[in-house]
């Protein structure tokens, strides 16, 4: 039986139609599977971890901050560092903060009494304080009670802050009451006075004294490793963290041998 021109040309057209739609769903199944088009899910979020931790930390934490983000990729380290009692009471009233480092165990010990710091803290480090004098010592200060010889201008911490407690514990076990001509925040900032010369002398950190470089001199003094003028270095991932198995693994290097050597190269003892 022959068909009529025009349902030949009707049939023609309809099968037409069904291999073009065929075609175009062997395409968008063969372009689901084929890895064409770069999946947004199996990419990692970009995440920052924020760090709140002692000034004295500035120069170790952030070289083991490049390290970390060399072996996390996508994630960004952002410090914050000042004095460790301010840090703390930060931490206390909800700042967003997934990891807290102090310089002292009294100031952690703010945070942990308001539930906010995971588990027990970790003393990893421990450091003690050293007089920061200018290059060749031009004031010839030799021992603690030097810093209230006449004419020479000496600046310490707060006594909240723990290289202010230091101080205090060093006047305690020299038995020397300083006179400082201010008192300031953090411990790089006692640094800074001495090394721009807007004081002679300043009660610092060892590893403060390394870290300047030959910008300032250090004097040590015997009484520094007097029990509780040396200071010890505490670290906890905080409460509510936002990237606590980040905070974790942060926490496990500083604490592991590659912390372990990048704070004694900068002149901490470790735990």
């Amino acid at each position: 039986m022959q068909r009529s021109p025009r349902t030949a040309r009707r049939s023609a057209v309809l099968f037409a139609a069904l291999a073009a739609l065929l075609g175009l769903a062997l395409a968008a199944c063969g372009g689901s599977g084929s890895g064409s088009a770069p999946s947004t899910s199996a990419q990692a979020a970009p995440k920052t971890l924020t760090v709140s931790a002692a000034a004295s930390l500035t120069n170790v934490y952030q070289s083991l901050g490049q390290q970390f983000q060399a072996a996390n990729p996508g994630v960004t380290v952002k410090f914050n560092f000042g004095g460790s009692d301010q840090l703390a009471q930060q931490v206390v009233q909800g700042a967003p903060v997934d990891v807290l480092a102090t310089a002292s165990s009294k100031t952690m010990q703010t945070a942990v009494a308001a539930g906010k710091i995971q588990g027990e803290p970790i003393v990893y480090a421990t450091n003690q304080p050293q007089i920061a004098v200018a290059p060749n010592n031009p004031k010839q200060i030799a021992q603690f009670a030097d810093l209230n010889k006449p004419g020479v201008s000496t600046v310490v911490c707060a006594p909240a802050v723990p290289c202010g407690a230091a101080a205090t514990a060093a006047e305690q076990a020299t038995q020397v009451t300083l006179h400082p001509v201010s008192e300031e925040q953090d411990v790089r900032s006692v640094l800074t006075k001495v090394e721009t010369g807007n004081a002679d002398a300043g009660v610092v950190y060892v590893t403060d004294v390394k870290s300047a470089n030959g910008k300032v001199a250090g004097v040590s003094f015997p009484q520094a490793t007097a029990q509780g003028v040396i200071q010890s270095y505490p670290i906890g991932v905080v409460n509510g963290s936002q990237n606590a198995q980040l905070a974790q693994s942060w926490v496990s290097l500083v604490t592991g041998p590659q912390g372990k050597a990048a704070l004694q190269q900068a002149g901490f003892t470790t735990k």
